[in-house]
């Protein structure tokens, strides 16, 4: 508990942003669900062919995994806020409509009847009798969803929204507990925070009459009212101060990033850099996803600088052969970026984060493993745990395969840093790795030499769009920089101290920087 009062101490400012983040785009989708989810849910009461399509719909959108539905709407919505708003409001619609329906449809036909036989509207009805009636269903639904959507939205940090999301999974990444805990702790108040002012507003709305409780006194009734006012009032100067903060230069470019530790502190290497050496202002979109994702955001002008790796654009994006020869990777990737996608590969720069296996250093020392194929010898006793991306790659598993008789007795798929304790913890024996994963150093794991020479050559390479190109020639020549500081030990040790010492990307990124002269303390 100790460790993780000091991170929340030492991070306090980068928390309560990403607490403020989470708030906003969580309260924007609430709202929205709101105004769609009510009207709709009166609207197939009131025209009974419609419910039954309507619902099915809702719960269809239900049944989606929440990463797949994000999945589809990339390529519709690009990164960012839209796609994380647009799925949240999706999954918050149900509980609504459902309940507005079931609040709607309770209410006793002589109630009705009576309110018809005394001259009300069929609109008066409505407004006048049956939602004031149906308030506390329809508010249960509304509750229930605006609890959700605080989870939910946790997934945004994942295609560059923010939120207290990037915490949680940037400790799951990092195997850092106190992390996930600095950004579930807070999620789980808020959530509790937000079910509060919910039921005061659901009070607010049912008319006394209609309120079963005990009458609440006069000083509670003026607590709830400056509560839900002070709320609005934070909320309306949370989005004031977000958007006075944001700049309005011209002369402004984005970089993304994908989900890992080397490529947060690549990224934040390339922002210090250019903003360091030149008058660009650079706005970073983090922990983005899989290459294919980042790919997609530059693609679609969401970003328009990121870092690849050769192995990974020549194998999975453009589907070719493995091929082990480093300047023929790099040169069809080159050619095929610029045909294909209009993009711009940058020089290599300086280092190789291939795939390799890695194992426990006692296991290697028990079965004499040094190469892959010593591993093979002994592989049906051993039981692997790869990333789901290296399993469904033709130049990792499918490939590899292929070129070594390997089989293990079983295979069980786990991504992220989980494996790594897995490994540890030995519920596993083999992993697929990085060459750079600073994590290899944290746990001390024996990485095997790849001596049929199998895996690709996997560069690190800046990629920009047509847009640098034109108006900020003079990015290249800085970036281009990076290659002569840059190699797999220094990698190695920069992803360590993010993953073991939890040293910030960010400070890392500008200490290393700043030691070449690179830019200025």
């Amino acid at each position: 508990m100790t460790g993780f009062i000091n991170y929340f101490i030492q991070n306090i400012s980068t928390i309560l942003g990403l607490f403020v983040e989470h708030v906003q785009l969580t309260v924007l989708a609430i709202i929205i669900s709101i105004v769609v989810g009510i009207p709709l849910g009166i609207l197939i009461t009131y025209f009974k062919p419609s419910k039954k399509p309507v619902m099915a719909i809702a719960n269809l959108i239900q049944a989606i995994p929440s990463m797949a539905l994000l999945g589809f709407m990339i390529p519709l919505l690009g990164i960012g806020t839209k796609p994380a708003i647009v799925m949240v409001i999706l999954y918050s619609l149900l509980p609504i409509i459902k309940n507005t329906v079931a609040g709607l449809d309770s209410i006793n036909e002589e109630t009705l009847e009576a309110a018809k036989g005394i001259g009300l509207t069929r609109l008066q009805v409505l407004y006048k009798v049956q939602i004031p009636l149906a308030a506390p269903v329809i508010m249960a639904g509304v509750r229930i969803s605006a609890v959700s959507s605080v989870g939910l939205m946790t997934l945004a940090a994942f295609i560059g929204a923010g939120g207290l999301g990037y915490l949680v999974y940037a400790g799951i990444r990092t195997t850092n507990t106190d992390q996930i805990l600095a950004g579930a702790i807070p999620a789980c108040i808020l959530a509790l925070l937000i079910d509060y002012i919910f039921s005061i507003l659901e009070r607010l709305v049912t008319p006394k009459s209609f309120q079963l409780a005990k009458p609440r006194s006069v000083f509670k009734g003026i607590v709830d009212k400056t509560i839900i006012v002070l709320t609005c009032l934070g909320l309306a100067g949370s989005f004031v101060y977000t958007n006075m903060g944001n700049s309005n230069s011209s002369k402004k470019i984005k970089i993304g990033s994908m989900d890992f530790s080397e490529q947060e502190t690549l990224n934040y290497m390339l922002k210090y850099l250019i903003e360091g050496n030149s008058d660009v202002e650079v706005e970073q979109a983090l922990s983005l996803g899989s290459s294919s994702i980042v790919l997609d955001a530059i693609k679609g002008g969401d970003i328009d600088m990121y870092i690849d790796y050769t192995g990974t654009i020549y194998g999975s994006i453009l589907g070719l052969e493995p091929n082990s020869d480093v300047d023929e990777v790099y040169k069809t990737v080159k050619e095929e970026f610029q045909s294909q996608f209009h993009l711009t590969v940058l020089d290599a720069l300086g280092f190789n984060n291939t795939y390799t296996l890695a194992i426990d250093k006692d296991l290697a020392k028990k079965y004499n493993i040094e190469t892959i194929s010593d591993l093979c010898k002994v592989s049906k006793q051993l039981t692997f745990s790869p990333t789901l991306t290296f399993m469904e790659r033709k130049d990792c598993w499918l490939g590899l395969q292929k070129s070594y008789p390997i089989q293990f007795k079983n295979i069980i798929p786990i991504d992220g840093s989980p494996r790594y304790t897995a490994l540890t913890s030995h519920e596993c024996d083999v992993i697929d790795a990085y060459s750079t994963d600073g994590l290899l150093k944290k746990f001390d794991l024996k990485v095997l030499k790849d001596d049929r020479s199998f895996f690709l050559p996997y560069h690190a390479i800046p990629i920009i769009n047509e847009r640098i190109e034109k108006e900020f020639p003079e990015i290249i020549p800085i970036v281009n920089q990076l290659q002569k500081y840059l190699n797999e030990d220094v990698m190695v040790d920069l992803n360590y101290r993010v993953d073991e010492l939890k040293e910030k990307p960010k400070d890392v990124a500008k200490e290393f920087l700043v030691q070449h002269q690179l830019i200025k303390e």
